[in-house]
């Protein structure tokens, strides 16, 4: 997805910087913060004050379907995307918008493939599941693989709306990143889950302001909502439904729908920070109706985004800013745009900027309170052993946060320098989505597949995704895989470049009006560009489109995990049902089920935790 693989490089200063932070720009800032770090001392010094893992972790199974829905997506809208959407709509089409298809087809998979398994189980950890499933080695397997992915995506998430901050305040990224991140290090230890719900609910609704702002002054600056939709059908934006199956093409229906489907469904379905909230009400029904909010929600944003980058065509239309130079990069064409239309609202500068800020922080935030889960549960509780204080569980996890969080925010000033390696990093996170995906898919739908074949087949299924990666971004790094934009013209630009308040003639490249080719500029289309051919083109699967990536290490995962599963000896004892999907009982025979229904485990790691349970029940009621 080209949300999760765009950069923010530092020439996005350049034009932030132009946006003048006044009084109330700050103050609009500083009282976001202030109420969440109110939020936080509210649930950690009031009521039960976040005094047990399960209260820490799951709200104690007493949160609202609302809260969790909001906290969900404001958890999954980052200033990533709120900056590379737009743009990548501007440039190559609204295809991505076919993501709300894909929405609507994995969340019926999530609410009744996967969700009953883990609400029937009671799991902190979704990874505790593929201990009970197969064995601990698969769990610990997973839970580093979510671990690393968050260490290298946390950093960039902190990165991107801090160095716009500095760009529009003058004050160093240096003082900004562990101002801010501790303020969110500070209300995640102290509140648990609940601050992060009702934090990310705040920030969720100013991120949602500034979005609604930016596309109402958009539609209004563009002549309209009908005019902009024909402005953008003029200029191919809306040429989406391309049922063309060829898989090297950008995107098509068919490459964006299943694409972007497998790699959302490893989210919806498996992925701790969506499933820890899910677990976190009270019973089933609303847990489900938690998946069909947060689905809507995502795509009501998802929307809004790429409605924002046909606004921002059709104001661009006949004088395209990254032609003439006063864009770089897809992320700065939203700022850009914001200052061209928008420069003399008092407080929106400070309104936009706080949005991208909320949506890092409720990110981060929901980010460290799944990593305190993940650690606490699968790696802590290894060396230690089971915990019975219920506060010195708390102390652990909130020691766990603040430890991850100090390590991230120390992580940006390496973010800093790592320049072109940027986008290769975020790219990493898209390739841990798709061996997730699998090895759970195995474990739910497929009673055959063994611990030793799903870990052998998802280590395959990470070295393959994870080489088509690397390849494609080696290929595209040396111009042989090229992205072509969509068309646009340059025409306009003569009779308006005095009207662009924020385009200086040096912005162009120019010592002055005389050096400007007019006729050049005005002839100059993206669809007349030439590509040059290569005489050896990559290999197929390296040309294969990035949203594919997701979907074809979920498919290696499955096929490579059966295949090992039938090939290897089969040690494990009989599957209980409970581990298993219901959508598959139909298939299971009668009397199989009969006997696992009266087995209390599985196999020796799930004996001896069931033993400890025991064991604390006794103590307790003695």
């Amino acid at each position: 997805m080209e949300s999760t693989v765009s950069t923010v490089l530092p020439e996005v200063a350049k034009t932030v910087a132009q946006m003048s932070f006044s009084w109330y720009d700050y103050l609009l800032f500083s009282i976001m913060l202030g109420l969440s770090v109110l939020i936080g001392i509210y649930f950690g010094c009031f009521g039960t004050k976040q005094s047990s893992a399960n209260e820490y972790l799951m709200g104690g199974k007493k949160m609202k379907v609302l809260p969790i829905a909001v906290s969900l997506v404001a958890s999954h809208v980052s200033g990533v995307t709120l900056l590379a959407v737009p743009a990548d709509i501007y440039r190559y089409g609204a295809g991505y918008w076919l993501f709300v298809l894909s929405v609507a087809m994995i969340t019926p998979c999530t609410m009744f493939i996967y969700l009953p398994v883990f609400y029937k189980l009671q799991i902190t950890s979704t990874y505790e599941y593929l201990e009970r499933r197969f064995d601990s080695t698969n769990r610990l397997f997973a839970s580093f693989l979510f671990t690393l992915g968050l260490f290298l995506y946390l950093p960039i998430v902190i990165y991107i709306p801090a160095l716009a901050f500095s760009a529009a305040t003058g004050i160093s990224v240096y003082y900004i990143t562990p101002l801010v991140c501790g303020v969110c290090i500070f209300y995640t230890t102290l509140g648990g889950l609940k601050a992060v719900v009702w934090t990310d609910t705040l920030q969720f609704t100013i991120t949602t302001g500034a979005i609604i702002t930016v596309a109402v002054i958009g539609i209004k600056s563009g002549g309209g909502f009908a005019e902009i939709l024909a402005t953008a059908s003029k200029g191919h934006r809306l040429d989406i439904f391309d049922f063309n199956p060829d898989p090297t093409l950008r995107d098509s229906f068919w490459i964006v729908t299943f694409g972007i489907g497998a790699f959302w469904l490893s989210i919806f379905g498996v992925h701790q920070s969506c499933v820890q909230k899910f677990m976190s009400v009270s019973t089933l029904r609303e847990a489900r109706l938690s998946v069909i909010y947060f689905a809507i929600g995502i795509n009501i944003v998802s929307s809004f985004s790429v409605f924002i980058g046909l606004i921002m065509y059709a104001r661009y239309e006949k004088c395209d800013p990254f032609t003439i130079g006063s864009v770089q990069k897809n992320d700065q064409l939203l700022p850009y745009y914001i200052m061209d239309v928008a420069s003399h609202i008092p407080g929106l500068s400070g309104l936009f900027i706080a949005g991208i800020f909320c949506a890092a922080l409720s990110t981060l935030s929901a980010s460290l309170n799944c990593l305190a889960g993940t650690l606490y549960e699968d790696f802590v509780l290894k060396i230690t052993g089971p915990i019975k204080d219920d506060k010195k569980a708390a102390v652990i996890l909130k020691f766990i946060v603040v430890v991850t969080g100090v390590a991230c925010t120390a992580l940006v000033y390496v973010v800093e320098r790592l320049g072109g390696l940027l986008p290769l990093v975020v790219s990493l996170g898209g390739v841990t989505f798709g061996p997730s995906l699998g090895m759970f898919t195995l474990g739910v739908l497929f009673p055959k597949a063994s611990s030793k074949g799903t870990l052998y087949g998802t280590i395959i299924g990470l070295l393959f995704s994870g080489w088509i990666t690397l390849m494609a971004q080696y290929y595209k790094s040396q111009g042989m895989i090229v992205d072509v934009p969509k068309p646009i013209s340059t025409e306009g630009c003569l009779a308006n470049i005095t009207m662009l308040p924020l385009v200086t003639h040096s912005d162009f490249g120019f010592s002055n009006l005389t050096d400007l080719n007019y006729d050049n500029l005005t002839t100059l289309q993206y669809d007349e560009m030439e590509i040059s051919d290569v005489e050896n083109k990559p290999f197929f699967l390296f040309r294969v489109s990035y949203y594919y990536f997701s979907l074809m290490g979920t498919a290696a995962t499955i096929i490579f995990g059966l295949l090992f599963s039938y090939l290897l000896k089969n040690d494990d004892p009989p599957v209980h049902r409970d581990l298993l999907s219901p959508v598959i009982y139909f298939m299971l025979p009668n009397e199989k089920v009969q006997v696992e229904k009266n087995q209390d485990y599985y196999h020796l790691d799930k004996a001896l935790h069931l033993v400890t349970v025991n064991s604390e029940k006794e103590d307790k009621t003695a």
